[in-house]
């Protein structure tokens, strides 16, 4: 809609009432037969007066709208810096306006309050069950046959860091510290964590050196490869395979496992998407995905998967961002 336009409905009252003065005059000047000379010259002084009362009624409607669309994108802001009114109902429009603004605040710094306790909470409880968790573990390598026990032990260790990276998403205090790391260390940082699990299962890891030295947070990387190994062992049944290797700027990851089905496969990253394999299962969470897109978004790398059901899943990690971003 034009501003023109929008301007004329906006005053199509006062033009109807304007029309309407206009029929009547001339109905007025019909029946008492005036000269012609005095009706168009009356006309003409009433169009030029209202010609500038247009003019100057249409400037300060172009002149209100733009503060208000220049109010538009502060919204977000808890207080707006509303133009002086011009009329009592203008007047309380804006006393509207401030009384939601300030409710909005209000509820926003609830909100936060309760975030922020909620992640304290969680944070202090996954590093409190840390303790019981190590002395299980320390517990179990003292009794023969337990390496099931201590594959659990491990999926439960596993879940708590799910949840302190969660809480750590997001957070202010959260750094990525970008530097020059060993790939390879790396990797095989994630495969001895999950020693455990492809003995366990019989997996066959056929893990070639890279050789790489790549731009990215060494921590928050292990994090990603350990997600995607994880997922990997879980549903490649036993006396698979998983091959994890370099592909230029790219790690694969790829296993023998059951595959995604194509319906799936454009949902693996969303947050609590489980597919058919998880609901089957009842084996995925639907966070470690989600969790490992974030993280790779935010250290500048990328991520993408793969897949035909019954043939494996494949998953690259882009790391050739994280390079660009910092040239």
């Amino acid at each position: 809609m034009s501003l023109l336009g929008a301007y004329l409905r906006r005053q199509y009252k006062l033009l109807l009432l304007l029309a309407g003065f206009l029929v009547i005059f001339g109905a007025v000047f019909a029946l008492y037969d005036l000269p012609a000379e005095a009706v168009a010259y009356a006309g003409a002084l009433c169009l030029c007066l209202g010609l500038a009362l247009f003019a100057v009624g249409y400037g300060r409607f172009l002149s209100r709208h733009r503060e208000l669309r220049l109010l538009l994108g502060r919204a977000r802001e808890k207080a707006l810096p509303l133009p002086p009114p011009r009329g009592l109902l203008e007047e309380d429009y804006q006393a509207l306006v401030q009384a939601l603004c300030a409710d909005r605040a209000r509820l926003a710094m609830e909100s936060e309050n309760r975030l922020r306790d909620m992640t304290d909470y969680y944070t202090v409880w996954a590093h409190q069950i840390k303790t019981p968790i190590a002395a299980l573990g320390l517990l179990l390598q003292e009794r023969p046959g337990s390496g099931p026990l201590e594959v659990e032990l491990l999926k439960i260790e596993q879940y708590v860091e799910m949840v302190l990276s969660y809480l750590r998403l997001d957070s202010a205090s959260t750094d990525y510290v970008l530097r020059d790391c060993d790939l390879d260390e790396i990797l095989r940082g994630a495969v001895r964590k999950l020693a455990k699990m492809f003995i366990l299962k019989r997996i066959a890891l056929d893990l070639r050196e890279t050789g790489k030295t790549v731009l990215t947070d060494g921590k928050w990387l292990g994090f990603v490869v350990e997600q995607v190994l994880s997922n990997a062992l879980k549903y490649t049944p036993e006396g698979g395979s998983i091959r994890v290797y370099g592909d230029g700027d790219t790690v694969v990851i790829a296993d023998s496992g059951i595959g995604i089905r194509p319906e799936d496969l454009p949902r693996v990253f969303e947050k609590g998407f489980t597919g058919y394999n998880g609901r089957t299962g009842r084996k995925s969470t639907g966070i470690g995905l989600y969790l490992s897109k974030m993280v790779m978004e935010r250290l500048y790398h990328g991520i993408t998967v793969t897949s035909r059901p019954g043939q494996g899943t494949l998953v690259r990690l882009d790391l050739s961002r994280g390079k660009r971003v910092m040239e």
